[in-house]
């Protein structure tokens, strides 16, 4: 089915830099902080045991701070003596992110701060400086590509029907934090007007690839990227160009109007924090490659396989019938079969 009440894993990268993270068997919601740190810019060596005359191994004993602490420019890192005093300072304002094994330091500017928030109600399964997991139940639909960083909000209908394509006009500074969910298609100028009134997040059927990489450069690509925590969060539920979102889809996400959820980026899953009768779960809807290749489009009627047929392109291949004619049962999929840029 499209949408799956469940118990889902969620796995969220750690940057480099962390000093805080969450423990294994800690209850979390969805947008609680699971980890915290900082980026550093380039790292100052400083003289540490020979400047104040210790032996390495002795460094302990004089140090005034630890490694990792926060450091002001001319705080004392290391000190021997009273009246003719031997220090080792810190050049600028930084950490003290490491100490080498001749006894000198590293200290580092503090560039950037960032944290990594949940997207699930749950428990913490795993943390270590790489990643920090969270199980927990939540419905779930999964999308083909997701771009951006992870999003925490209230579900908010941003389109009157599923064929209609987000408008700019209807995106506000009232929408700020909220996961606006599109229609059919979404372009550049919606994303961008999205973001700089603070939308959390984007839910639509489809984005044109030309406007992914007028958003976020030429490099973007179909299976979706993580970005900076200043990147707008997309989801595209279906593919790109065009595609109008059926009504298993459509239905409940506008039931879920006004529900707490989040978008996982890095599996491309939006989960939902309604109760398990919520009653979501439908049939699947089955989708096939638009004429023009310019996206695709949900089969609402019921197809029937239609033997070979010779389509325009003069090309021979099993076929099956539509209310639009005939159609390649290499073009049909269902919503929920395995996605990636090559299929």
């Amino acid at each position: 089915m499209a949408w799956r009440h469940g118990r889902w894993s969620a796995d969220h990268p750690l940057p480099i830099g962390a000093s805080e993270r969450a423990n294994i068997g800690q209850a979390v919601r969805a947008g609680d902080v699971l980890a915290a740190g900082t980026t550093y810019g380039t790292p100052v060596r400083v003289a540490g045991a020979r400047r104040v005359g210790v032996a390495p191994d002795d460094l302990d004993r004089v140090m005034r701070v630890p490694v990792g602490a926060e450091v002001v420019r001319g705080q004392i890192i290391a000190r021997t003596g009273r009246r003719f005093a031997r220090v080792a300072s810190a050049p600028t304002d930084g950490r003290v992110i490491h100490r080498r094994a001749d006894g000198d330091f590293h200290v580092a500017p503090v560039v950037g701060r960032w944290v990594v928030r949940s997207t699930l109600d749950g428990t913490v399964t795993r943390s270590d400086d790489s990643c920090v997991s969270v199980e927990g139940a939540a419905w779930c639909l999964q999308g083909v590509a997701a771009y951006g960083p992870d999003a925490v909000g209230e579900i908010v209908v941003g389109v009157g029907a599923p064929t209609e394509e987000l408008s700019p006009s209807r995106i506000d500074v009232r929408l700020q934090g909220k996961i606006l969910v599109g229609g059919a298609r979404t372009n550049a100028e919606a994303i961008t007007r999205a973001h700089a009134c603070g939308v959390g997040a984007l839910i639509t059927g489809a984005v044109p690839a030309g406007g992914l990489r007028v958003v976020y450069g030429e490099e973007i690509g179909a299976a979706g990227a993580r970005g900076a925590s200043d990147a707008p969060t997309v989801l595209c539920l279906l593919g790109f160009g065009t595609a109008a979102l059926p009504r298993q889809i459509f239905a409940p996400l506008a039931a879920l109007d006004g529900t707490r959820a989040a978008v996982h980026t890095a599996s491309a899953r939006l989960f939902a924090f309604a109760p398990p009768d919520a009653g979501l779960a439908q049939d699947d809807p089955s989708l096939v490659l638009a004429d023009d290749w310019g996206g695709v489009r949900a089969i609402e009627e019921q197809m029937g396989l239609a033997g070979t047929a010779r389509f325009p392109s003069e090309i021979e291949a099993e076929a099956v019938s539509t209310g639009d004619g005939m159609m390649p049962v290499a073009n049909v999929l269902a919503f929920d079969a395995p996605r990636d840029p090559v299929t």
